[in-house]
């Protein structure tokens, strides 16, 4: 059989539900179970004649009896009167008592009623009251409901269940919020940043473009910047940032910005991890971005409340017919009403405080605007390269297949690892163009060919001083052929040894040959030096040369005697 409540404790249940409660509100400021909540109220609006009187009528039948007298009623058999007087009701000379006696009446009924509820839970008293005063000063020492209802059953002998002691701990806790804490800071030190939504742009063909309405505020000033936009883009956040900054003359210490999309990659309240584009701005600029905690704009609230200025004051009820009417309007806006307010909170004009106490704070604004690229993630390709805007630029060989950070403009390509470090730096080249640096070739991909001769007669000076003769002779004497033949000797050193070598090129050079087959061949066969014989002049077997003269005159002598 389910449990049956107190007349005391239905009466409220209604009353409750007459003043616009939902069931789950009841539930938990009763302490009872909603479905029981749900089973009265169902059972009233179930009866063939209301439990309730209708709120707002002006009379009711003669033979409508209330289902449940009301309590602390001067004459129950009086069918005519309510238990409840209806509201609106024009007649309240019979003054029927109420069924809670009003707090602080100084008059009582002439019997005893329950008291009107002043506190969560209403109904029998809790197992827990015998030891309200233990748990209360375990309460106060920090400890959680569960730990409580352990010390309860060890040391005190509690024989209830824990959802008791749950239910007795939630009436003990406070249930007053502690005050907002205002935030104000000095000049220079903070600007707080957010995008709210701005007039529409009405187009030629009669359309309407909705538009975003950028607006940074200096928060000991409260002097503001205002643009539009059409995207919420970080390009655009970051321009209009700059433009707000220049504006200013001046940069903040630190720039309050919530969790958006164009300068925040990964929300995190400790750590988060912002935008690279946005990190090179805040280097550029020196300041520091303060992402607030995700859900929480209160930690912005000067800008919240700004950005209802500009929409209440500036924006509603206008639109535009382009973005620069609209940002011509805002600046004009900004000066002529913005900062001419006295500003509720400083109680000051804004213009003028920013003027002689917050100007002066700001930074320095650097010798030129941030410079405008374009930024995205690459791949490294098999060759080395990353392709931007169908061009190619070479990177360090160690980050082959990696994705990297890419920056480039009309001038110059960026490239960026992922700690945000330069790895390289590119000349912006035409599409189907390849820039590669020498140092981004491994050592292992380039040839000798490419290094040169010198490279490659340094290389075989280490094989010995007849191969170096030899090598030497045969660029002498190929030129640029001479070049891969060099290159050929330098790879028999990985299968002849280095002696071997060394004769061979000793032999060739001996023979004057400068073909590479050649020394190949005098490896493999071991073949002898050609042995060099020294020319002289006279011998037994020369005849002299005077001899030959006189050959000679008696050869012309006789032809010309015939």
């Amino acid at each position: 059989m389910a449990n049956q409540l107190k007349m005391a404790l239905i009466d409220t249940i209604f009353t409750l539900r007459r003043r616009g409660w939902s069931q789950r509100r009841i539930a938990a400021e009763l302490d009872i179970d909603r479905a029981t909540v749900a089973r009265y109220l169902q059972q009233a609006a179930t009866e063939s004649k209301p439990a309730i009187a209708p709120i707002g009528s002006d009379s009711l039948e003669a033979d409508s009896k209330p289902a449940i007298a009301p309590i602390g009623s001067c004459c129950a058999a009086d069918d005519s009167k309510p238990a409840i007087a209806p509201i609106g009701s024009d007649d309240l000379s019979a003054e029927p008592k109420p069924a809670i006696a009003p707090i602080g009446s100084d008059s009582a009924p002439d019997r005893e009623v329950t008291p009107a509820p002043t506190a969560r839970g209403v109904g029998r008293p809790s197992d827990c009251a015998p030891w309200h005063t233990v748990i209360q000063a375990k309460l106060d020492a920090g400890l959680s409901a569960q730990r409580i209802y352990q010390d309860l059953v060890s040391d005190h002998g509690y024989g209830g269940s824990y959802y008791s002691v749950r239910r007795f701990v939630r009436r003990l806790e406070p249930t007053l919020a502690l005050p907002m804490r205002r935030l104000e800071v000095g000049p220079g030190a903070e600007a707080q940043v957010d995008f709210g939504t701005g007039a529409p742009l009405v187009m030629p063909d009669g359309k309407r473009r909705r538009t975003h309405v950028f607006r940074i505020v200096l928060s000991h000033s409260r002097k503001a910047y205002s643009e539009a936009v059409t995207r919420q883009t970080t390009e655009n956040f970051i321009r209009c940032l700059e433009n707000a900054l220049w504006a200013f003359g001046g940069v903040p210490e630190r720039l309050v910005i919530d969790n958006l999309k164009a300068a925040v990659t990964k929300a995190d309240w400790f750590d988060p991890e912002l935008n690279p584009k946005v990190q090179a701005f805040a280097q550029f600029y020196g300041v520091v971005f303060w992402p607030t905690r995700p859900y929480t704009p209160r930690h912005k609230g000067k800008v919240e409340r700004g950005i209802d200025y500009v929409q209440e004051n500036a924006l509603k009820g206008r639109s535009f017919t382009s973005l620069d009417e609209q940002n011509h309007f805002l600046q004009e806006w900004e000066q002529s009403v913005a900062d001419t307010r006295l500003h509720g909170t400083t109680r000051q004009q804004v213009g003028h405080l920013f003027t002689t106490a917050e100007r002066a704070a700001l930074g320095p604004l650097p010798s030129a605007r941030f410079p405008c690229f374009r930024e995205s993630r690459r791949t490294v390709h098999r060759d080395g390269h990353v392709e931007i805007d169908r061009a190619f630029y070479s990177v360090p060989p160690e980050y082959l297949a990696r994705r990297l950070w890419v920056r480039w403009d009309s001038r110059l390509v960026r490239i960026f690892n992922d700690r945000m470090e330069q790895i390289a730096v590119h000349s912006k080249h035409e599409p189907g163009r390849f820039s590669t640096h020498d140092q981004h070739i491994a050592s292992a991909k380039i040839s000798g060919v490419e290094r040169g001769a010198a490279w490659l007669l340094g290389q075989v000076r280490r094989l010995g001083p007849h191969s170096t003769h030899w090598a030497e002779a045969v660029i002498a004497n190929r030129d640029v052929e001479g070049i891969r033949v060099v290159q050929g000797l330098l790879s028999l050193a990985r299968r002849h040894p280095v002696a071997a070598i060394e004769k061979a090129c000793d032999i060739a050079l001996s023979y004057g040959a400068y073909r590479l087959r050649t020394v190949r061949t005098l490896i493999e066969r071991h073949a002898p030096k050609q042995e060099e014989f020294a020319i002289t002049d006279e011998h037994a077997l020369i005849r002299p040369l005077a001899d030959y003269t006189h050959f000679v005159h008696a050869a012309f002598s006789k032809e010309v005697g015939s």
